[in-house]
C-alpha cells in the first residue's frame, strides 16, 4: 500500500495536514481479530478507510486473494504429540517467533501519527520482521532507531542512481537486514474508492518522479547488487519466469504480491501463484508473500505452500489504526494464538512438518471480502464506501 486524509464527508482538502488520531491506545478489551478491524473502522475516516480496504479498479485481484485462500481447504493428522508446537521459523538469518512480516504501507501516518516507528517497536517486541515502505513517516533512520527486530527497507524509485544509491547507503547505514525494490508499480492503478471521494493520501501528496521507477529494469538491479553489500528483496513477483530471473541473478528473496489487489486488476490470487514461484526458485532464495492473508489460518496454508514467512498489509493497518503499538502487539499475539491452534489441531508441532500434503483443493463457502475471514463484523466494511 501506500497513501492522506480527509474531512468529515471524506473528501481531503489540497494541501490540509491530516487530522491527529486522538484515542487512548487500550486493546486489552479485543478478544478476536475482527473486533479489532471494527475498533480500526470505527476510528479512521472514510477515505482513508477505503484507501486501507480497496482496491485497483473493479477489485478483482482484491477479491481473488481472498477466493484463492478459501479455496484451500485442511487434511489434518490425528493421534500425534502436539503438546509442544513451535511457530517459529528464521527469515535472512533471523530467528522469528513467527512466520511474519509486516508488509510495507506506504501512508501509514494516516492510519497513526507514529508510523514506521510504531511498526517497527511492535515487531521487535512480538519477534516479527516488518518492511518500511520508503515513502512512510517518519523515514528509514527513525523507524530503524524504533525497535531492535528484523527490518528491511522497501524503495519506490523516485530519482536517478545517486538518488537510489544514497537510500542503499543510509539503510545499509542504519542496520537494515536486507534492501527491497516493489516491481509492480511502474503505474500507479486506478484506485477508484479514493477516485471517486477524491481523496488523496501524505504519500501519493508528495509523490514525484515516477518516470525513474517505469524505466527501472534487471540491469538496474544488478548495479545495485553489485555496488552495495545487502541482501536484496524483489518485492511484486507474479510469476514462476520472473521468480527464476530473480534467482538467477542472485536475489535473496523473492517477494510474491500483487499489491493487496490494487495495482494489476484481474490477476491471480497471490497464494495461487505462490507454488510456481517455489518451484521455479527451487530453494536457491527464501519466499515471501502477501496479499489477502488475514487469519493465522492463511498463514499456515502459505507454509505448507513453500513460503518462508508472510507479508500482512492490512491486518497491520488495522492493528495501526485500532490502537497503535499496542493495537498491533494484540493482533500479533491473536495470530500467534491461531497459528499454534492451527498447527495443533493438523497434528503438526513444527512448521517445518508442513508441505503440500496437508492442504486439498476446496470450494469456498463465502463470496470474497473481509466477511470471509471474519464473518461476525455486522456488515462487511471492505464492502463499504
Amino acid at each position: 500500500m501506500n497513501e492522506s486524509d480527509a474531512n468529515e464527508s471524506g473528501v481531503n482538502e489540497p494541501g490540509e495536514p491530516p487530522a491527529p488520531v486522538e484515542y487512548v491506545e487500550s486493546t486489552d478489551h479485543l478478544a478476536t481479530l475482527h473486533e479489532i478491524v471494527e475498533q480500526a473502522r470505527r476510528r479512521l475516516t472514510d477515505g482513508v478507510w477505503d484507501y486501507l480496504v480497496g482496491g485497483a479498479e473493479s477489485e478483482t485481484t482484491l477479491l481473488r486473494n481472498r477466493q484463492a485462500l478459501d479455496s484451500i481447504a485442511f487434511r489434518p493428522r490425528v493421534l500425534r504429540d502436539v503438546s509442544r508446537v513451535d511457530c517459529s521459523t528464521s527469515l535472512l538469518g533471523r530467528e522469528l517467533r513467527a512466520p511474519v512480516l509486516l508488509a510495507p504501507i506506504g501512508s501509514l501516518q494516516d492510519l497513526h501519527p507514529r508510523g514506521g516507528a510504531a511498526v517497527a517497536e511492535a515487531a521487535g517486541g512480538a519477534g516479527v520482521a516488518m518492511m518500511l515502505s520508503s515513502v512512510c513517516a517518519p523515514g528509514l533512520e527513525a523507524t530503524a532507531a524504533a525497535g531492535d527486530g528484523l527490518k528491511i527497507f522497501q524503495l519506490y524509485v523516485r530519482g536517478d542512481r545517486a538518488w537510489v544509491d544514497d537510500h542503499v547507503r543510509r539503510a545499509v547505514d542504519a542496520g537494515y537486514d536486507a534492501f527491497c525494490f516493489t516491481v509492480d508499480l511502474d503505474y500507479y492503478a486506478r484506485r477508484e474508492r479514493d477516485i471517486a471521494k477524491r481523496f488523496v493520501t501524505t504519500a501519493r501528496r508528495r509523490a514525484g518522479g515516477q518516470d525513474y521507477q517505469k524505466r527501472f529494469t534487471w540491469d538496474d538491479v544488478k548495479r545495485v547488487q553489485d555496488r552495495f553489500d545487502i541482501p536484496l528483496v524483489l518485492k511484486g513477483i507474479a510469476t514462476a519466469e520472473d521468480a527464476a530471473l530473480a534467482c538467477d541473478m542472485g536475489i535473496d528473496v523473492v517477494y510474491v504480491s500483487d499489491h493487496g489487489g490494487r495495482q494489476l486488476d484481474h490477476g491471480r490470487g497471490s497464494i495461487e501463484v505462490l507454488p510456481e514461484v517455489v518451484e521455479a526458485v527451487a530453494g536457491r532464495a527464501e519466499v515471501l508473500v502477501d496479499g489477502g492473508f488475514l487469519r493465522g489460518t492463511d498463514i499456515v496454508k502459505a507454509i505448507a505452500l513453500g513460503a518462508t514467512a508472510v507479508g500482512l498489509g492490512r491486518l497491520n493497518g488495522f492493528g495501526m489504526a485500532a490502537g497503535g503499538v499496542a493495537g498491533l502487539a494484540r493482533v500479533l499475539e491473536l495470530l500467534v494464538d491461531e497459528i499454534r491452534a492451527c498447527l495443533g489441531l493438523l497434528g503438526v508441532s513444527r512448521l517445518e512438518e508442513l508441505d503440500g500434503s496437508w492442504l486439498h483443493r476446496a470450494a469456498p463457502v463465502r463470496s470474497g471480502g473481509m466477511r470471509s475471514a471474519y464473518p461476525l463484523l455486522g456488515e462487511d466494511p471492505w464492502a463499504r464506501g
